[in-house]
């Protein structure tokens, strides 16, 4: 009668750092592509690029579920910003209704790309990593109880 258990040492993880570091920067570049409209395409790219490097370093740290997580605290990082960067470029008024367009279908919208992004480059880079469990993860004891 002999069984497995698997015992895993919690370490303190920096991905929360991360994805709060990738929000800011998605933030910085959604003001940047809302403030200035000549910038659109440079914005845009810049954009990609922070994601995907983002879903290289989740996918590295196997850190599926954060693709999930990371577009919900980006929105919650980009809605005063760029509700703010509206009312810059197109006064008070009319940039409180531009502001509002912004943070909810344009949320959406970017919601939705970083989402797809962030997956197909955690994925592929998880699937070039390996699936593989590491000898230091895993501690079997035998019948006799001693591992």
């Amino acid at each position: 009668m002999s069984f497995v258990v698997r015992i895993r040492q919690h370490v303190r993880d920096y991905v929360t750092q991360a994805t709060v570091l990738w929000a800011i920067a998605m933030a910085v570049v959604l003001v940047d592509w809302e403030v200035n409209p000549a910038t659109d395409a440079r914005a845009v790219l810049a954009g990609v690029l922070v994601t995907a490097l983002f879903g290289v370093y989740l996918g590295w740290r196997r850190r599926w579920p954060y693709v999930f997580v990371a577009p919900m605290v980006s929105f919650f990082f980009n809605v005063l910003p760029l509700w703010i960067a509206a009312m810059v470029r197109h006064g008070v008024v009319k940039g409180l209704f531009v502001g509002l367009f912004l943070n909810t279908v344009g949320a959406a919208l970017v919601g939705t790309a970083e989402f797809l992004c962030l997956a197909a480059v955690t994925l592929m880079v998880r699937r070039a990593r390996g699936n593989r469990v590491d000898d230091d993860d895993v501690i079997v004891f035998g019948p006799d109880g001693r591992g």
